[in-house]
């Protein structure tokens, strides 16, 4: 988890330590190995209001997993040029296509700035992740493209945008999984 979050979010201790995990605080660069997989921390281009933590007390982070293959989790975040150096190559890209809200401000990707994140990073597969979730009460009656459509878009944009990858779109409580590239 990012470096200051136990602090600015406490009852992540209290949750781990009752579950008996080990909870590791990481900045940009570290690394960790978890089993035969290692995590490495990433810049995310996201303004970091959480408040009352900010981005002062927990920075915005995403994940490269490196094992049989290779996958980003981009968390919450913008596009910004240094991603594909950043990232490095990959072979999934799990990429937030939208928000909890309407609008998506600066460090966001809504399904077209996903698209050419991929397009960017080469990854051979994606999966649209972070929409569909947290959405305001009574706003999916009156705004329901903006709620569900997010992964078609991304889907759509992609094949335009980055042909060559090939994109998962799940439905709620599906799973995919992917063979390693030979």
């Amino acid at each position: 988890m990012p470096r200051g979050a136990g602090a600015a979010v406490p009852a992540l201790r209290r949750v781990a330590s009752a579950r008996a995990l080990r909870l590791t605080e990481v900045l940009p660069g570290d690394e960790v190995t978890v089993g035969e997989v290692r995590v490495r921390a990433v810049l995310a281009a996201h303004d970091g209001r959480r408040l009352p933590y900010g981005r002062h007390r927990a920075p915005a982070l995403g994940y490269v997993l490196r094992g049989a293959a290779t996958t980003y989790f981009a968390g919450d975040t913008g596009l910004f040029d240094e991603m594909p150096a950043v990232v490095g190559p990959c072979d999934v890209a799990l990429l937030p296509v939208g928000g909890w809200g309407p609008y998506l401000g600066p460090g966001h990707l809504h399904a077209r700035r996903a698209a050419q994140a991929l397009e960017r990073l080469g990854a051979r597969s994606a999966v649209p992740v972070h929409y569909g979730t947290f959405w305001p009460i009574g706003l999916d009656a009156v705004r329901p493209h903006e709620f569900h459509a997010p992964g078609d878009e991304f889907v759509r944009h992609a094949a335009h945008l980055a042909p060559r990858s090939v994109v998962h779109r799940l439905r709620h409580g599906e799973s995919v999984r992917l063979e390693a590239a030979r």
